[in-house]
């Protein structure tokens, strides 16, 4: 990859380039063909003596020195995120090849080494500067540096097209655009989290490519920090319009992304069972293939993970029925069910479950009219509300546990050490101090060898406190959940410090008191319970105002008992967004994990749900569409068979 590059960007005469880029032999691999550079035999020239003149680069030096050092460093930043991939993410080698292949018909496209690029940057400087009065006086370090009318430095001017044109982030995208081609389940969400934590050359990589391909030179006096060091991280809303503009500037192609594998990467992380969900999401994805699984280059568009998990959420809510029908409400309060005639469970403020009755079938089965309430088997409805509060409550639990947390916050020395090789990368004392070194080397051991003492101390205090801490919390829910046991607990315990009949005393004064809760430990429990579920809901209702969102109470009065789309309600000029508590549940986890606010999640659902009902809609127009009536002489329907017969002179035949 690198000769090929060399060889297509190399000056056509090196003879007319004094100035040329050196490396040393020693840290050059022997992997690669420098055709740019000499053969590593020792000095071949006076200059390399120090002689008593310096040669002094010239105009197009400047230009082409600085054109070729910024691509090959960008490409050798390339080179080192794909390897990064395969080693430590077990990514296809594939994408090398796709990456070298792709980097070069891109750099092609940028136009860059065209010849009117110098001149175009030049003059795109001093339009921007109109109005200004030139520097007759510029700086003496820089005198002998070309420079526009107005005394800036054509170095920085050229430095600042390139990276316009060719941005450091494109090392990103590229890496990502050639996993999406490798159908790799690599997100954007994974580039920009690798390339934080370092696991992936990005920040600190100008260390590396200032060892291949050496020190600032006179026709390039910029440093490889200043050059190949991002100022900020790319966001991965902006990655993958990056990435579909890169494909698009060269004209590539490109599939949806690989919806099983992301898919079930999704599930896994969810806690969901995969054997169960994903063969019909896959079956819902074939069927509708919508176009928001294809990258786009537009920054308004919801990301394709979006779409995935939307899939993914209109495939649960249908097979464990999240329609709005109170599962979690009805979860917290268990002991507010009556047994029917059926042997069914039911609640008092849920839905009647006699309409519902179906011998034949376990499914719902659908009728003519939309607002007829459908016959199902109470039976399959009994397990798929069971299976649907487990998997609310499993999916309540795994919100509040999710934290996106990176490898370098775990502790304090992988922290300082993360700073140490990513964030300050480069960076040493101006002058050679030994004692500085030997300094902070006694003081990182100091700290190294206390932290070790104090480990197991501090382990040990904090599983004491935790245990404590614990054990009140579970002393307090029950005595909050089950007042009564606890009541008859300490009356049975009594008091270490008083006498027997005190405590005899304290006990009979108590039964007086309570004597009405005693003999109805049930109401008690009751209240109780129920105002647990009120703070719940109190709870959820603050939860859902956060984030923009409305509680809409359980379904009681049904008109339709099939799946229940949401709409969005412009209330004053805002959108409102009215849901009930199940389908919450199920967003807000899911939208934790795709890492995008829960509003954005629970517009791509929507986007989807309408597609869906659209691609329906028209299945239907054409099944049930008649072929229009023919008004050609031959083929009308005002004529009889017979007369259509003698027309076309059929009865002329001889058959």
């Amino acid at each position: 990859m690198h000769s090929q590059f060399w060889t297509s960007l190399t000056l056509e005469d090196k003879e007319e380039t004094p100035i040329q880029v050196k490396i040393n032999s020693q840290e050059v691999d022997h992997n690669y063909s420098w055709d740019l550079f000499s053969d590593n035999i020792g000095p071949t020239g006076p200059e390399d003596f120090g002689s008593v003149g310096e040669l002094i680069p010239s105009f197009e030096d400047y230009y082409n020195e600085i054109r070729i050092r910024y691509i090959m460093g960008l490409q050798l930043m390339i080179e080192f995120q794909c390897e990064a991939l395969v080693r430590e993410f077990k990514v296809s080698p594939l994408i090398c090849g796709l990456a070298g292949t792709i980097w070069l018909r891109f750099v092609a496209a940028t136009r860059v080494f065209d010849d009117g690029w110098v001149d175009e940057a030049i003059n795109e400087s001093e339009n921007q500067n109109q109005g200004e009065l030139p520097n007759d006086e510029p700086r003496s370090k820089y005198n002998s540096e070309p420079q526009n009318m107005y005394g800036q430095r054509a170095v920085t001017i050229w430095i600042r097209s390139l990276k316009r044109k060719i941005p450091l982030s494109c090392t990103l995208a590229i890496s990502f655009l050639v996993c999406h081609l490798a159908r790799e389940a690599v997100l954007t969400t994974d580039i920009v989290k690798w390339s934080l934590e370092g696991k992936l050359p990005y920040f600190a990589a100008f260390v590396e490519i200032e060892k291949l391909i050496g020190p600032p030179t006179k026709a390039c006096p910029i440093s490889s920090s200043s050059m190949f060091r991002p100022l900020e991280s790319v966001t991965a809303q902006k990655m993958e319009p990056l990435s579909a503009s890169i494909a698009k500037s060269i004209g590539l192609c490109l599939p949806p992304v690989n919806f099983y594998a992301i898919a079930s990467r999704y599930l896994q992380k969810l806690s969901l069972p995969s054997d169960k969900i994903l063969p019909h999401a896959c079956r819902i994805y074939e069927w509708s293939m919508p176009p928001n699984l294809w990258l786009s280059a537009s920054e308004l568009r919801l990301p394709t993970r979006v779409c995935v998990m939307s899939i993914l959420i209109v495939a649960i809510r249908i097979l464990y029925n999240i329609n709005g029908f109170g599962i979690w409400e009805r979860s917290l309060s268990k002991h507010n069910v009556s047994s029917t005639s059926n042997g069914v469970e039911e609640d008092s403020d849920s839905p009647s479950l006699k309409d519902f009755k179906d011998k034949d079938s376990g499914f719902p089965r659908f009728v003519d009219d939309p607002y007829k309430i459908p016959v199902i088997n109470t039976l399959h409805l009994q397990e798929s509300e069971m299976d649907a509060a487990e998997l609310l409550s499993n999916l309540e639990a795994l919100y509040h546990g999710i934290h996106e947390n990176y490898e370098y916050s775990k502790d304090l020395p992988t922290y300082l050490q993360h700073c140490k090789d990513v964030v300050f990368a480069g960076l040493e004392p101006s002058f050679e101090n030994h004692e500085e070194q030997k300094l902070i080397e006694e003081l990182w051991g100091f700290y190294q060898n206390k932290t070790d003492s104090k480990t197991t101390e501090v382990d040990c205090d904090n599983y004491s406190r935790a245990d404590k801490q614990k054990r009140l919390r579970k002393d307090e829910e029950r005595s909050r959940t089950f007042p009564h046991r606890e009541k008859k607990f300490k009356e049975n315990e009594g008091v270490s410090n008083s006498s027997d009949s005190e405590t005899r005393s304290e006990n009979h004064d108590r039964s007086k008191s309570t004597t009405q809760n005693d003999q109805n430990p049930k109401d008690e429990t009751t209240s109780t319970t129920s105002t647990l579920k009120e703070e719940s809901i109190k709870e959820m209702k603050q939860n859902m105002e956060e984030n923009r969102f409305y509680y809409m109470p359980p379904r009681k009065q049904l008109k339709k008992f099939g799946y229940l789309h949401y709409v969005r309600k412009r209330d004053e000029g805002s959108l409102t967004y009215s849901v009930h508590a199940d389908y919450y549940i199920l967003l807000r986890a899911c939208a934790k994990v795709v890492q995008i606010e829960t509003r954005y999640m629970h517009f791509g659902v929507l986007s989807f749900e309408k597609r869906l009902v659209w691609t329906e809609h028209k299945i239907n127009h054409c099944l049930h569409m008649t072929p229009p009536n023919l008004s050609c002489e031959f083929c009308t329907n005002s004529i009889s068979g017979d007369g259509l017969e003698e027309s076309l002179g059929l009865s002329n035949l001889n058959i």
